[in-house]
């Protein structure tokens, strides 16, 4: 995974002022576009789409300075089709328009080369189990909300605060396969994994193909696969955040799986009366990691 991932900064490189073909790269190190994407925003701590902004702009800085061509040449050489979004792109990264730069000879804001090297850490085992699951049906109450990193999400938390009580107690009564209880389901993500990115967050519970869903609830259908389930304790959410963290810097890079799209869910198994500590479960959609550079399907 971490020669994949430094694989991917080189070919940023090579097609700064074209196209990135990340889904042909995946391909030619036998892992997928999904995969590539969620690995790299999780260790570089930014969007694939956000690191190719500020290298663009980092080499675009020095053609704006040392260059006599006219704006729009730099402007169309990088992938934009006018100054204005050139402009708006040179001065979210720079802080300054392209034109003062080109008078003033800054200010300019760095983005270097990124290059990813494995740190052996693991001394606190992660507590993993891999579960083969048929299909089944997330069902429950669904909204879209934005993605929030750190903390509580207060869309969430809003979303959730609104139902009835006894609204969970009937979906509690309706839960009759894995993932158990009451389930908080993220769905439809931003491969990129960008902060603010929407995605579907469902509060409901899992649900067989034998029983029939009420019509005032949504449903996720989810396919047959399997499934890497991380356990957590401590302070919540503190705690699921970190084992959430670790998936990517520990747990994928040291085993022979890869992420699949589908939802991810989290089962909340105990937790105090007043939510500051919980134990859960995370249920990341995984496939095995190919062993091999080839075609993937």
């Amino acid at each position: 995974m971490i020669s994949a991932l430094n694989g991917l900064v080189d070919l940023v490189e090579e097609q700064l002022t074209a196209e990135l073909d990340v889904s042909g790269l995946a391909a030619k190190l036998g892992t997928t576009e999904y995969h590539l994407r969620r690995m790299f925003s999780s260790l570089a701590g930014m969007p694939l789409s956000e690191y190719v902004r500020r290298r663009r702009m980092t080499v675009a800085a020095a053609d704006v300075i040392r260059s006599t061509d006219d704006l729009l040449a730099i402007a169309v050489r990088y992938g934009y089709g006018s100054t204005e979004a050139f402009g708006r792109a040179f001065r979210a990264v720079h802080g300054a328009g392209a034109g003062e730069v080109r008078r003033d000879g800054g200010p300019l804001r760095t983005q270097p080369q990124l290059r990813f090297r494995l740190t052996v850490e693991g001394s606190i085992p992660m507590d993993t189990r891999i579960a083969d699951r048929p299909a089944f049906r997330l069902i429950g109450h669904a909204a879209r909300v934005p993605l929030i990193h750190q903390g509580i999400n207060p869309h969430i938390q809003q979303h959730v605060a609104a139902l009835p009580v006894e609204e969970s107690l009937r979906l509690k009564e309706l839960s009759d396969t894995e993932p158990a209880g009451l389930l908080a389901v993220s769905d439809d993500l931003d491969p990129d994994r960008a902060e603010g990115s929407e995605l579907t967050y469902l509060h409901g519970v899992a649900l067989s193909g034998a029983v029939p869903v009420p019509g005032d609830l949504d449903v996720i259908e989810v396919p047959a696969g399997r499934w890497a389930v991380f356990r957590s304790s401590g302070p919540y959410p503190q705690a699921l955040q970190q084992t959430w963290a670790a998936t990517a810097t520990e747990w994928f890079p040291a085993n022979p799986w890869r992420l699949r799209p589908g939802p991810e869910i989290v089962a909340v198994l105990e937790r105090a009366a007043d939510f500051s500590t919980a134990t859960c479960e995370l249920w990341l959609p995984v496939e095995p990691a190919s062993t091999a550079p080839g075609p993937t399907g």
